[in-house]
């Protein structure tokens, strides 16, 4: 099936990719450059990690896991598939998040320093803990072919939302602490007289906000959504025959029928026609 619009959606994807790359590239830059490096010594050094693993898995990492179901050469993929893909790079992007979080405890450790008494600490931990809460969620309800189709159908559209929501917060709050970290370290010069860490740390925190937009808007454009699977079985809900619930979720045959029931059923159903034949000849005999 042909992709409406696909040459705007491939311009933003390259765009997205290009972005999100220069994002990585900045931040490892920013840290080996101007704050000299990586380590994990309990230091400073230790504690550089924790941009540079916050950029690449939370905000990079989680924004491909965002629209990887959108990429149409996977349209031919099953389901199944895209979903293993999907959970793969969200965790990844979650222990990416867990270890600049540690690394952060760590150097506060050491150094003496009080643990979350700034906003951009509050914010940061609540949408890890609430990132790894949907990782679960989804790996339990959508993964595995246990949960009942209507529990589906209600947590569908929660995880959709609760998923762009997350992003977004987590792009405000690294921009908060990118922020945060140059009104600490640039003393002389400080960060008002624009000096070149704080100019280009300002255009790191400006492509980690494009790349956010590109992300939203390819994700949110309703022409580039995955088409249903052909063979699917199409779930209505209504208030008329699920209980008040609303929507539609085609779940993959699969999941409710494996081949051998099908096969089963359709050797079943040849048994019961061929006893009609066989019971209208004798009827018409008599």
């Amino acid at each position: 099936m042909a992709m409406e619009g696909y040459r705007g959606f491939l311009g933003l994807l390259v765009s997205a990719l290009l972005v999100g790359f220069l994002s990585v590239i900045f931040v490892l830059i920013w840290v080996l450059h101007f704050r000299e490096g990586l380590g994990w010594n309990g230091g400073a050094l230790e504690f550089n990690w924790h941009p540079v693993l916050a950029v690449t898995g939370f905000v990079f990492i989680q924004g491909i896991a965002i629209i990887v179901y959108r990429l149409p050469w996977t349209w031919k993929c099953s389901k199944l598939l895209m979903k293993s893909i999907h959970a793969g790079l969200n965790a990844v992007a979650a222990i990416l998040a867990i270890i600049s979080v540690v690394a952060v405890f760590d150097y506060h450790n050491v150094r003496k320093i009080p643990h979350m008494y700034s906003l951009h600490s509050w914010v940061g931990l609540t949408a890890l803990i609430l990132y790894i809460q949907q990782l679960v969620v989804g790996f339990f309800v959508f993964l595995l072919p246990w949960a009942p189709l209507s529990l589906r159908a209600v947590v569908m559209p929660i995880h959709v939302y609760s998923g762009l929501l997350l992003f977004g917060t987590v792009i405000a709050t690294v921009l908060m602490g990118v922020t945060e970290k140059l009104f600490f370290v640039l003393k002389n010069p400080s960060y008002h007289s624009f000096p070149p860490e704080g100019v280009f740390t300002n255009t790191l925190g400006l492509l980690i906000l494009v790349f956010g937009a590109l992300i939203f808007w390819i994700a949110t454009r309703p022409q580039w959504k995955r088409p249903k699977e052909p063979g699917s079985l199409s779930l209505q809900l209504n208030g008329s025959n699920t209980e008040g619930l609303e929507g539609a979720m085609s779940i993959s045959s699969a999941h409710n029928m494996d081949s051998a029931d099908a096969e089963l059923c359709s050797e079943g159903a040849a048994r019961k026609r061929t006893l009609g034949l066989a019971d209208t000849g004798q009827r018409s005999t008599m």
